[in-house]
């Protein structure tokens, strides 16, 4: 059995992703309120790992989460991508004509703006979290309410699925970083790593980062994203986060030589196979 931070409750989308990326494995979930905790858990427990959203192709980048983990004694060791889907539940005997508010995070009821629409008698009501949203509405029996959140979360609790797929974007997909204590990271990794993310700071000077992205290309290093955050204090410097993927493990090590003299505070945040579709 694995052990998993996830940061909400049982049956949130960060469980969903959990149970995806250690599919052939037992997945005991350790519930966090915050992220903040959750970093913290992990690196307090080498026997567990943690499973962080870091991006979300509507919402963007968690910015939050790219300090969270750089600032850790934590390393990404795998990725995982997961289509977000989203039914609306309510109790088992509940029908559409019955619902009179929803429930769940202001995020995913973003995310079914369209249904919501469609329906304009439901009374929405943000809640701090999607499969939160289904569990106190069983434990409260709550006639007449209904939560949006995953199919896995409606099922954990007992739930009646009303409609699923009621998201408006279809090509809703969120990443996922797994992180585990630097001690432990080693049984983790995959042994072919082909993608990094790295941490680095630059100096407010003319052709700074494109110097830096030259090397990369010369080294046939693929830069699939790149994220900048001001760095407080010290005005018009930034940190930036990028991610890299590599079909030759031993060029990848020569470009991160080759922009060492470039870069300040470079940290390696990861390396690990790409979670491919």
């Amino acid at each position: 059995m694995i052990q998993v931070a996830i940061q909400g409750v049982e049956g949130c989308f960060h469980e969903v992703a959990a149970r995806g990326y250690f599919a052939n494995e037992e997945v005991q979930s350790v519930p966090c309120d915050t992220f903040d905790e959750l970093f913290e858990r992990v690196a307090a427990d080498k026997s567990l790992c943690g499973i962080v959203a870091i991006e979300n192709t509507i919402a963007g980048s968690l910015l939050q989460n790219h300090e969270l983990l750089r600032e850790s004694n934590l390393a990404v060791v795998g990725e995982y991508k997961l289509r977000i889907s989203h039914v609306l539940c309510a109790l088992p005997g509940d029908t559409m004509e019955s619902i009179r508010e929803v429930h769940s995070h202001p995020i995913a009821l973003m995310q079914c703006g369209d249904f919501l629409k469609r329906h304009p008698s439901f009374k929405v009501v943000e809640r701090d979290d999607t499969a939160g949203s289904a569990r106190e509405i069983a434990e409260r029996g709550l006639r007449g309410h209904a939560a949006i959140c995953s199919a896995w979360a409606a099922r954990r609790y007992g739930m009646e699925i009303l409609e699923e797929g009621i998201e408006t974007n279809k090509h809703n997909f969120t990443r996922f970083l797994v992180v585990a204590h630097t001690d432990t990271q080693s049984a983790m990794q995959s042994a072919n790593p082909d993608k990094a993310s790295l941490a680095f700071s630059l100096q407010h000077s003319r052709g700074s980062l494109s110097k830096v992205l030259t090397i990369l290309s010369f080294y046939d290093i693929n830069l699939t994203k790149i994220q900048s955050l001001p760095i407080i204090g010290h005005e018009w410097e930034y940190r930036f986060y990028i991610d890299l993927t590599f079909d030759d493990v031993v060029r990848y090590n020569q470009a991160v030589a080759a922009i060492l003299p470039l870069v300040s505070d470079l940290k390696t945040l990861g390396e690990y196979a790409e979670f491919k579709m």
